[in-house]
């Protein structure tokens, strides 16, 4: 499997730390941040399925904020690529 080497970007790692030091947020909502935080500055570091599926569901919720909405979002963004049956992806 191809190595995925994008990195979280600095707003998106700052939007991540915000969501980490809300008291509201949710545990999937604390997963995906802390997942692309940790792939922030020199750490080229995949996300893995279970915070890849915290994160999906971060972003399918209505109450979601942008904060937590763009820490998701960065987090999968770096999910491995798989090819889909049928489909492939390069």
């Amino acid at each position: 499997m191809p190595k995925n080497l994008r990195m979280t970007g600095a707003v998106a790692a700052s939007d991540a730390a915000r969501v980490l030091s809300d008291p509201a947020a949710t545990a999937d909502e604390r997963s995906a941040a802390a997942s692309a935080l940790s792939q922030a500055a020199n750490r080229a570091r995949e996300t893995q399925a279970r915070a890849a599926s915290e994160a999906g569901r971060v972003l399918r919720d209505p109450a979601a904020t942008g904060d937590e909405r763009s820490a998701a979002a960065s987090a999968l963004a770096q999910t491995p690529s798989r090819s889909r049956s049928g489909s492939k992806r390069s």
